[in-house]
């Protein structure tokens, strides 16, 4: 290294010394800081009903959005609302959108139990609607298809007049030209959505007899069931709209209330009475049912009913009830059982919506029976006639029920227990075609009374004579059950025999896979991994001919899924003789990889240490699936997850004190985990675990066997660190390893970890985004520290690594000087150390320098010598650095190592002195700290003051000036 000074080092061998070195809290909130801010105004709004307008006007009022920049993105809700908005389909979209734009924020509360209902019998349906599809046109008959702004509201100057307009309009909205298209399932959709926007267009453009007549037309659609299997999901679409159309109503409603108990009008409170209301709000609520009622037909007179069920309350409490109960005796009037169960469903529906003002349930009951009453009809003869027309099965049709009986029932079941399930035990006891009331009793009461009772539900299920709902069906509703909920001890062995049987007996693969997915959860839960296994030969007998398996791919991944969850000793599950073969299964590779990920995720979590040969091999065969499914394809975080499995299972593997075996482990990874690099990190820190391990056994005194196993150690990781491709753990399992040799006194195998780290230094300065120059500097000084104790190379010059160091950081680029002085001034720390004649640490039975060279003259004149380099090399690029901030740190940083490490010559006091009118140009400089004076004309006093915490150290050199 060259220099512009020529500065010699003479290092102080008596004085060390070193210095030492600190949370918020939450804020209630009552709104969320995403919501929209709302300001409610009022405007005028003409009245429209059946009465001849008068002319007045009424204030509504009429929510003003403002809109921030978050606000606009969610449009009014909370972050989680606007999700769960999300997963509605269109309709419900726009009933639940319709309903918080028509009420303000004072009408919040009112609607929340309408939200709550929509909210859960979403869930139900969006079910219904992937379940319950077609592929044949549907047919549909209304005007409001394309034609809709044919029918607009003209000016009109008398009363009369717009009576008269009104007639017109309903008139040819009645008899006016209809459409009948023959639609595919996806353009039907596409036409409901039509009419719901049609609908509340012509509401908001004051068009209230159009949004009538589009209600009913709508209604009318549930009386077809030309496509029976499409019948469940036109339900949930229609009955969206009436939704809509219902709460449209009450809004208006609501408007035109005002309470006058003060004198002025205000907003109604939710628990309103009918006193409260207006006498012109009872007058256009009476008129709204008197249109209702008015309706030839009786489907869509019961559906538009029920839709404004709720505003019965503006002319009575009493009302609503007594609604429910004569709507549940018209709908014996249906004739077609599909069509009278789903009108039984959402009258259910809306009263269960009203829960909270009507405390009498009789009417949920009362629908079931009547169902229960009229159950024969399904098998009746026009009802067959229709199946065979339609060429739709008798157990296909049963399943369309399903849907409605279910929600029926649950809605009865939720306030009623043994008493009520025993009763209609009962009912299916005397049908001999009950299996559609078996399975919606399964279904809807809750898993233990079902549980309790799994004997005498298998005993009536291999009654079930009719042709509705398939064995298969009955059985798995009945596994669902007793996984979720144990039946009695006494009875599980008998259960599982008795339904086994049944389920083995199954001949359609589809059949046996689907009823089989629960059981296995069931055998998992309250039986040993003996009865696991043989039910799991069970499926492979039944699915592997023919390659079946390849079409159930989704619940042989559930079955799987279910076993990992719950399976309590997950070393029996590995060792199966079926288990494995059945993750054979999985062909596909993307679905295999899941599988094994969740396999393995499982173990992970239930395994601890794990030495046995069996589920090691187990455990190796579902890792290789892993790896091998890594390319250059694989996106980031795919890789990043199976290697952090993969280590979590190599950490899982330990042999205990054997200690070969676990090596030999270590080398079968890194054979079969070649191409994730987080891998062969972890098996390197594994392997320096273990000759730590070794080490501390002996307690440092080496036989020759644990000498030679320790070397072996050491060779691992040397080999194995240059395959990782990061260069920035190259570096530090470098440093690791030869921290680790040098423990175990390998000494050459310490030197050449040490050598090859310093040549990864050199090599990463053509890209240094891989260990940034932050990194580096630590890394080096951290380097430093451990040179202190590395002894000499008997067969190299002295200071060998050190230097060799220093060439490394002479010949790196720097992205600025900076970082190669603060390096430079750690190197100055660390040579005055090793020119002292005990070091302040070392390693056990490791001879240091200080043993080795014992403070010897040529040993302290060679540090002297490296020490002067350093130091030139340092005024050098202090010098470059210009006067600035850093370079006056820098400049007393330097000053104090001066003072401190250096027995100060002449020569090196006038340096000293001359950093310290350097350190003071910047005018940085705190004299508290440093002061620097002179006594008289021969002696001049360096006086050194560092703080450390509440104390001060002082170092004072007196320097004799020739």
């Amino acid at each position: 290294m060259s220099s512009n000074y020529n500065i010699e080092w003479k290092t102080c061998t008596d004085e060390h010394f070193s210095a030492k070195t600190k949370g918020l809290s939450g804020v209630k909130t009552t709104d969320h800081p995403l919501k929209t801010a709302i300001v409610t105004e009022r405007v005028p709004r003409r009245i429209l009903g059946s009465q001849p307008s008068t002319g007045r006007t009424t204030p509504v009022s009429t929510p003003s959005v403002i809109l921030e920049p978050l606000s606009m993105a969610l449009e009014g809700v909370d972050p989680l609302t606007a999700f769960a908005i999300e997963e509605m389909d269109p309709l419900t979209k726009l009933a639940a959108q319709e309903s918080r734009d028509k009420v303000d924020s004072s009408q919040d509360k009112k609607l929340s139990d309408y939200k709550c209902e929509v909210d859960a019998w979403a869930m139900k349906k969006a079910s219904i609607l992937s379940k319950y599809t077609t592929s044949e046109k549907i047919s549909i008959v209304t005007s409001f298809l394309s034609d809709g702004d044919k029918v607009v509201v003209k000016a009109q100057s008398t009363a009369v007049d717009k009576m008269q307009h009104r007639l017109e309009q309903l008139d040819y909205i009645e008899e006016g030209s209809q459409t009948r298209l023959d639609l595919s399932q996806t353009e039907y959709v596409n036409r409901i959505e039509q009419l719901n926007r049609e609908l509340v267009s012509a509401w908001n453009s004051e068009q209230r007899v159009k949004a009538l007549k589009i209600a009913i037309q709508c209604a009318k659609l549930l009386s077809d069931t030309s496509v029976l299997t499409f019948y469940p999901s036109k339900f949930v679409l229609i009955t969206d709209i009436l939704d809509v159309f219902g709460q449209l109503v009450y809004n208006r409603l609501s408007t035109k209330t005002d309470s006058h108990k003060l004198g002025s009008k205000t907003k109604l409170p939710e628990d309103f009475t009918p006193e409260m209301v207006s006498d012109s709000a009872k007058e256009t609520c009476l008129n709204w049912f008197y249109k209702i009622a008015s309706i030839r037909e009786l489907v869509p007179r019961l559906y538009v009913e029920m839709a404004l069920m709720k505003s019965y309350y503006f002319l009575s409490l009493s009302e609503c009830q007594e609604a429910l109960r004569r709507l549940t005796h018209m709908i014996n009037g249906i004739g077609n059982p599909l069509v009278a169960v789903y009108a039984r469903c959402y009258l259910c529906r809306v009263g269960c919506s009203l829960s909270n003002r009507i405390k009498n349930k009789e009417y949920l009951l009362q629908n079931f029976h009547r169902f229960l009453q009229n159950y024969q009809h399904l098998f009746s003869r026009s009802v067959k006639g229709e199946l065979a027309q339609q060429k739709v099965s008798q157990s296909v049709y049963m399943s369309l029920f399903t849907p409605a009986l279910d929600y029926m029932l649950q809605t009865v079941a939720c306030d009623n227990s043994d008493a009520l399930l025993n009763e209609l035990l009962e009912r299916c006891k005397v049908h001999g075609n009950s299996s559609l009331i078996l399975n919606t009793v399964m279904s809807a009461f809750k898993p233990h009374l079902i549980s309790a009772r799994t004997l005498q539900f298998l005993e009536m299920i291999e009654h079930c004579l009719d042709q509705g709902i398939p064995l298969h069906s009955l059985l798995r509703t009945l596994g669902l059950c007793v996984s979720v909920a144990p039946p009695p001890l006494e009875h599980r062995r008998q259960i599982l025999s008795t339904a086994w049987k049944h389920i083995t007996g199954l001949k359609q693969v589809e059949e046996y896979i689907a009823c089989a997915e629960p059981w296995v959860l069931y055998v998992v839960k309250y039986f040993s991994h003996r009865e696991l296994n043989t039910i799991l030969g069970d499926i492979i007998d039944h699915i592997a001919p023919d390659r079946s398996y390849e079409q159930y791919y989704n619940q042989l991944k559930n079955v799987v899924e279910n076993i990992v969850l719950n399976i309590q000793d997950f070393e029996a599950l590995l060792v199966m003789d079926n288990f494995l073969p059945l993750i054979d299964l999985f062909q596909q590779e993307s679905i295999r990889v899941e599988v094994c990920k969740k396999v393995l995720s499982g173990s992970n979590s239930n395994l601890i240490f794990v030495n046995d040969a069996v589920v090691v091999n187990a455990l190796m065969f579902l890792c290789t699936v892993l790896h091998d499914s890594v390319n250059a394809l694989t996106p980031e975080d795919e890789y990043r997850q199976i290697g952090d499995i993969l280590c979590h299972v190599i950490k899982t593997i330990d042999y205990g004190r054997d200690f070969e075996q676990q090596l030999t482990f270590y080398v079968e990874a890194r054979a079969s985990f070649s191409n994730i690099d987080i891998v062969f990190v972890q098996l390197v820190q594994c392997v320096n675990a273990l000759s730590v391990k070794t080490r501390q056994i002996v307690k440092g005194l080496h036989t020759r066997k644990t000498g030679d196993f320790v070397r072996a150690c050491a060779a691992y990781c040397f080999i194995t660190v240059p395959s990782i491709k990061s260069a920035k753990h190259r570096l530090r399992l470098y440093l690791l390893s030869g921290q680790v040799a040098l423990f175990n006194h390998c000494l050459g195998q310490a030197d050449a970890c040490f050598k090859a780290a310093l040549t990864t230094i050199s090599e990463i300065q053509n890209d240094k985004t891989q260990f940034p120059e932050s990194e580096l500097i630590p890394y080096v000084k951290q380097f430093l520290s451990i040179l202190l104790v590395v002894p000499d190379n008997p067969d190299c010059s002295v200071l060998n690594l050190t230097r060799a160091l220093l060439n490394v950081l002479q010949g790196y680029s720097w992205e600025s000087n900076i970082s190669l002085i603060s390096i430079y001034l750690s190197v100055i720390d660390m040579l005055s150390v090793m020119a002292q004649e005990w070091y302040p640490y070392h390693i056990d039975k490791v001879e240091s320098n200080d043993s080795l060279y014992g403070s010897d003259k040529k040993f302290i004149a060679e540090i002297n010598k490296i020490c002067s380099v350093v130091t030139n090399e340092l005024m050098s690029k202090l010098q470059s650095l210009g006067p600035c901030t850093k370079q006056s740190t820098f400049a007393i940083e330097l000053f104090v190592k001066l003072a401190v490490r250096n027995d100060l010559t002449n020569q090196m006091l006038v340096l000293a002195l001359n950093l310290w009118n350097l350190a003071k140009r910047d005018n940085t400089l705190d004299t508290k700290y440093l002061v620097c004076e002179t006594l008289d004309e021969n002696n001049v006093s360096i006086l050194c003051i560092l703080p450390d915490q509440n104390k001060k150290l002082r170092k004072k050199t007196n320097v004799r000036m020739q």
